[in-house]
């Protein structure tokens, strides 16, 4: 059996200290995970069960490279996340042990067109306009649970041409990693190369041409991405 076309190459996320690459199956996001940015966005944080979006694979963008501004948006916003790559296939786990089918850690970026996505949000309509767009999730390599262990009270932060706009913790997310895998993989069966990312702190922003965007997580490699 042929295609009928050359099939596109499979989307993939650097892995630190290592010559291979995580291959990438699919991208969760958790939206307004963290209490003061779901108030940032006229929201209430203590009233919300977990819900999720979806990012295509080839929207990911590798560390240090340029991303061009996006098309049909004025107002393009950055989103710091710690990322959670699943290395095991699981459903319906426990909270107790979700974090058995942790592959690793990353630092990413969901790049959101937040006028597109504030308006499909008033019209109750989906966000992928907003959120699923080309090159709008930048990712940094994968340091392993062996490498660094599990991330529950680590800094994230991020700066846009060295001014720092987002600084908070990851134990300040409203559902933590192993709470996210849990609840999520009642919705979906988790495979090996899906990724997770798990929610952005307060301080999102817009950016335009020339910006440089730095992400960090404490532990982990930083993720820079310019917008060109």
């Amino acid at each position: 059996m042929g295609y009928v076309f050359e099939p596109p190459a499979l989307s993939s996320v650097a892995i630190h200290g290592s010559k291979d690459r995580f291959p990438v199956r699919r991208i969760f996001c958790v939206g307004r995970n963290y209490a003061a940015h779901a108030r940032e966005m006229g929201r209430d944080p203590d009233r919300e069960p977990p819900f999720y979006f979806m990012k295509p694979t080839d929207a990911l963008v590798d560390n240090g490279v340029d991303v061009p501004y996006p098309p049909q948006t004025g107002n393009l916003h950055y989103e710091g996340e710690l990322v959670v790559a699943i290395g095991k296939e699981c459903a319906n786990v426990s909270t107790e042990n979700a974090l058995d089918y942790v592959f690793g850690y990353a630092v990413g970026n969901d790049l959101t067109r937040r006028d597109l996505q504030l308006d499909a949000r008033e019209k109750g309509r989906p966000w992928d306009t907003g959120k699923g767009f080309d090159h709008s999730a930048p990712c940094a390599e994968i340091h392993t649970v062996d490498q660094v262990g599990h991330i529950s009270d680590a800094r994230i932060w991020l700066s846009v041409n060295g001014e720092i706009r987002q600084d908070s913790n990851i134990n300040k997310l409203i559902w933590s990693v192993p709470e996210v895998i849990a609840n999520l993989s009642g919705l979906f069966k988790l495979e090996p190369g899906d990724l997770i990312y798990t929610g952005t702190p307060e301080g999102v922003g817009a950016v335009v041409a020339g910006d440089v965007i730095r992400v960090g997580v404490d532990g982990l490699t930083e993720l820079e991405t310019k917008i060109v």
